[in-house]
């Protein structure tokens, strides 16, 4: 840390590094996938996307909190609420298939959107950014799916 002037880059950490999905980056890869980023705020209560809408983009919480609703009949059943660092609506980076779920604030948050066709367009200009966040996309998709299984074992499910 330095007492006097101008304070480096490196010094501070780097606002996506408490995304898990941006974590192995590094302060070298960073500034390419800040650059990529756009930043949105929502206020409690507003739907960030329904279910049935086209994906086109990944979502990280930096501050405030989600939840994911899917409908079942007649009502809304509650499969998640996200906080700040975790991401969802990943399944838009790698297919483009309608949303499966509602996302909704339950508060005031801000969130980073990274959006499909330039995640592509990464793939070809910096591979080894892009892969390192396919790799981290692909171990929290099987997390998700180890405890999805989990809990269906639990249930009698499977």
């Amino acid at each position: 840390m330095r007492l006097f002037g101008r304070h480096d880059a490196h010094e501070a950490p780097h606002p996506l590094r408490q995304i898990k999905l941006f974590s192995t980056l590094s302060r070298r890869e960073m500034p390419v996938v800040q650059a990529l980023r756009h930043e949105r705020s929502y206020l409690a209560g507003e739907v960030v996307f329904d279910e049935g809408d086209d994906g086109e983009a990944i979502y990280a919480i930096v501050s405030g909190e989600v939840e994911i609703l899917r409908h079942d009949g007649g009502r809304q059943q509650r499969l998640a609420v996200l906080a700040a660092g975790e991401v969802f609506g990943e399944l838009a980076l790698l297919d483009q298939a309608p949303r499966a779920a509602q996302a909704r604030a339950t508060a005031d948050c801000v969130l980073v959107v990274f959006f499909r066709a330039d995640f592509m367009n990464l793939l070809e200009t910096h591979p080894k950014i892009a892969s390192k966040i396919a790799l981290s996309l692909a171990r929290h998709l099987g997390s998700r799916l180890r405890q999805a299984n989990a809990g269906q074992r639990q249930d009698g499910h499977l």
